[in-house]
């Protein structure tokens, strides 16, 4: 027992220590499923940036002597109801999902971050304020409150990153909050304080650095959300409007016709179902590599 101690001391004495890059990439790369997750969303990039040679039509040209066509060598996923391709319109609703996810998050992250850093910084009446309207848009789930949002400002890309930006803010607010709270009794936010650094030098250059690793997995893991609610209103005809391409109006125009024409439905669905997933997996992933409690003994 003494022996294979000596021999543990000694390995670890001899090992060369492992800078901090090294070991995020090797828990995050280390997971097959996240390296999936990564190709996925890097193709999602690449087929949004270069949609315009990869769609073999435009995805907005109506040919109504081609209505409801079925799967062939001309139109590989068939055509709409209005005889317009639907792998066409496949490829460049990619678009407008990338640009709602990554702007709601935008939006929500800087907003929520803000509130939530004043609110735990300052404490007292600010913080009772700001967290109590925190939990009053709590109290309404986040796709209820971003359909009335929508309902009121009306369709299209623009209102629909404002609804769903603002139902997001709760959870980035109370996020940034807690962490505030916990940062600002460490002892060199106190040394700072007696060396005579404002209150916005404090939380800009010392709490928003150290608590912005939580903050970028919570981005990470709502995108997939965002993306969801996003294609939940598209369905429910308040989102994205034709003739714009977007997953879940493509979802909703072909739901009927599951029997006859199931790629309508099922095409659009997978995208939704395989980019989520992506982005889930990629979250865990940053999870993991962040937090030293879950990416184990390396």
């Amino acid at each position: 027992m003494k022996q294979r101690r000596k021999r543990q001391e000694k390995f670890m004495e001899e090992r060369p220590p492992m800078s901090g890059w090294r070991r995020f990439a090797r828990v995050f790369f280390g997971r097959k499923v996240v390296l999936f997750g990564l190709i996925v969303l890097a193709l999602y990039v690449l087929i949004a940036i270069f949609a315009d040679l990869i769609a073999p039509y435009d995805y907005k040209q109506i040919n109504l002597q081609q209505v409801l066509a079925q799967p062939s060598g001309e139109h590989l996923l068939g055509t709409d109801t209005a005889g317009r391709d639907v792998l066409s319109r496949l490829i460049y609703g990619i678009r407008p999902t990338l640009i709602v996810g990554s702007a709601t998050i935008l939006i929500a992250a800087v907003c929520g971050t803000i509130l939530g850093l004043i609110a735990g910084y300052f404490g007292g009446w600010i913080q009772t304020i700001i967290m109590r309207c925190i939990d009053a848009l709590m109290g309404f789930p986040m796709l209820l409150l971003a359909l009335v949002i929508a309902a009121v400002l009306g369709g299209g890309m623009k209102n629909i990153i404002i609804a769903l930006g603002v139902a997001s803010i709760p959870t980035f607010a109370r996020v940034m909050c807690a962490q505030t709270l916990i940062i600002k009794e460490n002892d060199y936010i106190i040394a700072g304080r007696s060396l005579g650094f404002t209150n916005w030098h404090l939380m800009w250059n010392h709490i928003v650095p150290n608590a912005f690793p939580p903050l970028v997995i919570l981005a990470t893991m709502n995108i997939g959300m965002v993306i969801l609610m996003e294609a939940g209103l598209s369905f429910l005809g308040i989102g994205i409007q034709a003739p714009d391409a977007a997953w879940g109006s493509m979802v909703s125009a072909g739901y009927n016709r599951l029997t006859s024409n199931p790629m309508l439905s099922v095409a659009p669905g997978i995208a939704i179902m395989l980019i989520v997933f992506s982005l889930n997996m990629v979250g865990d992933g940053l999870r993991d590599a962040v937090d030293p409690r879950l990416r184990g003994t390396l």
